[in-house]
C-alpha cells in the first residue's frame, strides 16, 4: 500500500542525489546519477528511480525540498529549497545528535560546518575558489595517471611508501604526479599521497571540534580516505550511512519539518583565487 513520502533533492554540479523519507524520517528510497547537462532531466530520473525503490509514486509525495547548485532546476516537483548548508546540518544532526564538526568533500567544494549540541550552526567555511581538495582534483589526477577513478581507493590502500605532493594547486600537483611517474615511483603510492593532500586541504581549512562527521561522495567512493582522516586527527570519524546522501537526506527532513533554517556568515578559507 502507498503511504505519504517526502523528498529531498540534491542537485550538485557533480551529481545528483534524491532522497525519500517516510513520516518518521526513514529512509525508503534514494538514488545518485551523474548531474550531466540538464539538472531537470536527471533529477527527475533520480526521483523516479529513489520513488520506485520506495514503492512510492509522485501522488504520495507530500513535499519536496530540493538544495545544492541546481536546486532551482526541479520546479517540476518542488517550489521550495534550502542551502546546501542548512541541509548537511540538517541530515547530519538527525544521524548524530549533540555538538558536531562535519567535513563535506564534494565533486567542486568542500565544506566544514560546525554545529552546537541543539543542532544550530555556529559556523562554517567553504573552499570554492579551487579544486584543491575537491572530487574534481580527483578526477584531474585519475586521468593523469591514466587509471580509474574507482580504483584509486584500492591503490592508495596498497601503499607502503607515499609519495607527498609539495602543491596544493591542481596544475602544479599534476605536474609532481607527472614528474613523480617519470621517476619510476609506484603509482599506490602516489595516489595515496593525492589522498593525503586532499585530507590536509581540508583540515587547515579550520579547527575541529570532538565529534567529527565526514560526507560527500568523495568520502563515499573512497573509505580509505576517512581511515587516512582518523589516523591524522587521532580520532575515531562519525559516517552516516550513505555519506553521499547527507545533503538529499536534510532536504527530505525538512519537507517533513520545515523548521526555519539559522543562517551564519559563510567563511570562506580562499580569500585570494
Amino acid at each position: 500500500m502507498s503511504q505519504p513520502v517526502f523528498v529531498g533533492l540534491d542537485l550538485g554540479a557533480s551529481r545528483v542525489k534524491v532522497a525519500v523519507v517516510d513520516l518518521q524520517g526513514q529512509l525508503l528510497g534514494h538514488a545518485v546519477k551523474k548531474t550531466g547537462t540538464d539538472f531537470t532531466v536527471t533529477g527527475a530520473a533520480c526521483l523516479d528511480a529513489s520513488l520506485e525503490m520506495a514503492g512510492a509514486t509522485r501522488s504520495d509525495i507530500v513535499k519536496a525540498v530540493s538544495t545544492g547548485y541546481g536546486r532551482a532546476n526541479v520546479s517540476f516537483i518542488t517550489q521550495e529549497s534550502r542551502t546546501e548548508i542548512g541541509c548537511l546540518a540538517k541530515g547530519c544532526h538527525h544521524f548524530f545528535p549533540g555538538a558536531i564538526t562535519i567535513i563535506d568533500i564534494g565533486g567542486q567544494d568542500n565544506k566544514i560546518i560546525k554545529l552546537n549540541a541543539a543542532g544550530n550552526r555556529s559556523s562554517f567555511k567553504m573552499n570554492r575558489k579551487c579544486a584543491a581538495g575537491t572530487g574534481a582534483f580527483l578526477e584531474e589526477m585519475s586521468l593523469r595517471l591514466d587509471i580509474p577513478l574507482e580504483e584509486m581507493n584500492g591503490l592508495a590502500r596498497q601503499s607502503e611508501n607515499m609519495i607527498k605532493l609539495g602543491s596544493y594547486c591542481t596544475v602544479f600537483s599534476a605536474t609532481e604526479v607527472l614528474e613523480s611517474i617519470r621517476n619510476g615511483k609506484q603509482v599506490s603510492d602516489i595516489v595515496k599521497g593525492i589522498f593525503y593532500s586532499v585530507i590536509k586541504r581540508v583540515l587547515e581549512m579550520d579547527s575541529l571540534t570532538d565529534r567529527v562527521v565526514m560526507t560527500g561522495g568523495v568520502v563515499a567512493n573512497n573509505p580509505y580516505i576517512v581511515e587516512m582522516t582518523e589516523k591524522m586527527i587521532e580520532r575515531k570519524v562519525l559516517l552516516p550511512e550513505y555519506p553521499q546522501l547527507a545533503g538529499a537526506i536534510g532536504a527530505a527532513l525538512y519537507a517533513m519539518d520545515p523548521k526555519k533554517e539559522i543562517d551564519v556568515v559563510p567563511h570562506t578559507a580562499d580569500p585570494v583565487a
